[in-house]
């Protein structure tokens, strides 16, 4: 549990830095929009807002699983006595391990083509793909990490019978502190 409190640590930081990347993105849109009323612009704030959404939804996605804000339908699960919740949360770990990491498999092919043919994009500012496409992969590469490790240290939990713990850890959220 300790281990995951410190990647919680690890995220919120790294959140923050997202939070910031956001806040100079639509300070940079805003202030594009006061230029176009004067009759000037920057050129390009859709393509630069679309480049930092993709990156920060990337980022953000451990972040949110961590603090345990994913969506899911518990129909069944909130039915289960404990050990059963604690099974569909670890299924749900790893079904979603699985998917992030295969994600994360399937983005490194789109970032080494643009790495290889120096890509850029087919639109006035010519960004370089791969200035883009590189925090984009890391944060679907830093998911798949956390996911597996989150995984980990639950199914670790499970056996040695911390079931607690382990709704705490992974549960659905705010029932963990509804149980004690």
């Amino acid at each position: 549990m300790e281990l995951l409190g410190t990647l919680r640590t690890i995220n919120r930081g790294v959140a923050v830095l997202v939070g910031v990347m956001l806040l100079g993105c639509a300070a940079f849109v805003l202030l594009d929009i006061v230029f176009r009323q004067l009759g000037s612009s920057f050129g390009g704030t859709d393509e630069i807002s679309g480049y930092v959404m993709a990156i920060a939804s990337s980022w953000g996605m451990a972040y949110t699983m961590l603090e345990l804000g994913h969506v899911r339908i518990d129909l069944l699960r909130s039915r289960a006595a404990p050990l059963g919740r604690c099974l569909f949360d670890v299924f749900s770990m790893v079904v979603l391990s699985g998917t992030v990491v295969l994600i994360a498999y399937k983005c490194w092919p789109v970032l080494e083509r643009s790495l290889n043919n120096n890509s850029t994009a087919n639109t006035p500012l010519e960004t370089p793909l791969a200035l883009v496409q590189g925090p984009w992969f890391a944060g679907w590469l830093w998911f798949a990490v956390m996911s597996c490790i989150t995984t980990l240290v639950a199914l670790n939990m499970i056996r040695k019978g911390q079931l607690s713990e382990t709704e705490a850890a992974i549960g659905a959220f705010g029932e963990a502190e509804t149980l004690q």
